[in-house]
């Protein structure tokens, strides 16, 4: 009898044991309405009156938003020219390369814009590139910002290779970026009266006070034999060099436009503006091509059409998609279930029975 009795309480003792052991080791987390998502939630039922509801309101709020967007954009006036083709000499149309290349050549040339609306000031002056892939994984990572940032880290050239050091030391700014920056300068007349570019407040101040140094100065740039693109006063900080700082920040497509000055004066309708342009940048050698691009702004920026079209687009359709619900609900309109049937409604605290 003692020993059933000292066997029974050993048993116990060892259940008791390993059912211990077993809440040590488990893993299930402890319970709370949280992490077993038994919070009070919405979740609302799509009634065919609420859909159609949706999509009127929208298609209502979309479509007036659209269409002030696209007025604001067809008040912008914009004038662009192509010039690469038409600022190479006759001679030389079947040897683009030769001719960009050459430093005999006369690389300057005078074009003739038109204005066909008013233009107020302030009027952008932008030059477009297509065809030049900024975007390229290897140009964009060709650069030191560490470099650019402070005259401390002048040596620190490793990412800029091949355009990292020179004969007489590191190259400051390095890279292919800096290396490649752009060069063609524009001229402006109108009725022979010289209208100046203002160059300056072209960058962001972001870009001038954080990422470019101002004890920071170019050194041994385009010093190498082969030549990228413009060149930098060594006596200005790179903090000032502000169609640097315009070039430097990358764009994401392959086409792309960037700030090259502004001009401070209103210009009247049938006016002719005279261009004389230094065509030095070689987009010949991969099929690229240069614009000069002249435009106002108003309160959406630049001239785009594209978030107008957009808005009224989504509008137009959520307003398609609420008369076919609504014709299709009057024609052959479907009974409603009821809703009490819903998992969530029988058993609100989401525990199966």
């Amino acid at each position: 009898m003692n020993a059933k009795g000292a066997a029974s309480s050993g048993g116990a003792t060892a259940a008791s044991d390993s059912s211990t052991t077993t809440k040590k080791n488990s893993k299930k987390p402890k319970y709370s309405r949280f992490t077993q998502q038994e919070l009070p939630a919405c979740k609302p039922i799509l009634t065919p009156g609420l859909v159609i509801t949706t999509f009127i309101v929208i298609g209502i709020i979309f479509i007036p938003v659209g269409l002030v967007s696209l007025f604001a954009s067809e008040q912008v006036v914009e004038i662009v020219d192509r010039y690469d083709d038409g600022c190479v000499p006759r001679n030389y149309r079947n040897n683009k390369l030769a001719y960009i290349r050459s430093k005999l050549t006369d690389k300057s040339c005078t074009r003739t814009l038109n204005v066909v609306k008013p233009m107020k000031s302030p009027i952008y002056i932008y030059y477009q590139l297509d065809n030049f892939y900024q975007n390229h994984r290897r140009y964009v990572k060709s650069r030191s910002d560490k470099q650019l940032r402070s005259k401390q880290g002048e040596s620190e050239t490793k990412l800029c290779d091949p355009e990292g050091v020179s004969a007489n030391g590191p190259i400051v700014p390095c890279g292919l970026i800096a290396w490649s920056l752009f060069n063609d300068t524009y001229n402006f007349k109108v009725k022979n009266k010289v209208l100046k570019v203002n160059k300056k407040n072209i960058a962001w101040k972001s870009d001038k006070s954080k990422k470019f140094g101002s004890d920071v100065y170019p050194k041994n740039f385009q010093s190498g034999g082969l030549i990228g693109g413009g060149q930098l006063n060594s006596s200005i900080p790179l903090s000032e060099q502000e169609e640097l700082i315009v070039w430097m920040r990358t764009a994401a497509l392959p086409t792309f436009r960037k700030l090259y000055g502004k001009i401070e004066e209103d210009l009247q309708a049938n006016e002719q503006i005279t261009v004389v342009i230094q065509n030095n940048y070689n987009t010949y050698s991969f099929g690229g091509k240069k614009k000069l691009v002249l435009s106002t702004t108003t309160w959406i920026g630049g001239k785009n059409d594209f978030l107008g079209i957009a808005y009224v687009t989504v509008g137009g359709l959520c307003l398609f998609f609420a008369i076919s619900f609504i014709l299709l609900y009057v024609v052959k309109p479907r009974p409603l279930g009821d809703p009490s049937y819903l998992s969530w409604n029988r058993n609100p605290a989401g525990h199966m029975n």
